[in-house]
């Protein structure tokens, strides 16, 4: 059922005609004639529409902009984790650690775990950026000192591009100019 305003006239089997007075996340508020105010769940398939209010008043937190809302704050803290492709070449593959000396033990690491952990250092990298620059007390000249740090380490992750399957998720350094 498609999201519904209130003030939107509405008919149920069991309760008759009613109109929606208040759009909760999941649930409408509706006083009916005949069973008086009453919570439905947005999902009840019971609810005809008699006539929509087009000029009410809209629900203050719909489902849509609930999820916009939760996105935009997990994007900003880094929790949103971005899906980037190993290269085909290293799936199922493994990183060895070899020590120099013979009597240690090898480590290995499946090569999608360290993949996963460079692709987690850049997405913190990239919210470290978006704090720096949002950050209030901080001077330009002071961003930008810390905003060549950050350009410094992406430089040396770059011997790391060689793990991805396309040149739009390597990490860039300084350009040589």
């Amino acid at each position: 059922m498609e999201e519904l305003t209130i003030g939107t006239r509405v008919d149920h089997p069991r309760y008759g005609e009613g109109i929606i007075s208040k759009d909760n996340i999941t649930a409408y508020e509706i006083f009916f004639e005949r069973g008086g105010k009453m919570e439905i769940t947005k999902r009840n398939t019971d609810l005809t529409v008699i006539s929509k209010n087009e000029d009410g008043p809209q629900s203050e937190l719909s489902i849509n902009k609930i999820e916009k809302i939760l996105s935009y704050v997990l994007d900003k803290h880094g929790a949103l984790n971005e899906v980037v492709p190993l290269g085909e070449k290293w799936e199922g593959g493994k990183m060895l650690l070899q020590p120099a000396n013979p009597d240690l033990q090898a480590k290995e690491i499946p090569i999608e775990t360290f993949f996963h952990k460079i692709v987690m250092l850049r997405d913190r990298l990239r919210v470290l950026e978006q704090n720096i620059n949002s950050h209030k007390k901080l001077s330009d000249e002071e961003k930008v000192g810390l905003q060549q740090y950050i350009t410094r380490i992406y430089g040396s992750l770059t011997t790391f591009n060689v793990l991805f399957s396309e040149k739009e998720y390597y990490f860039v350094g300084a350009k040589s100019k």
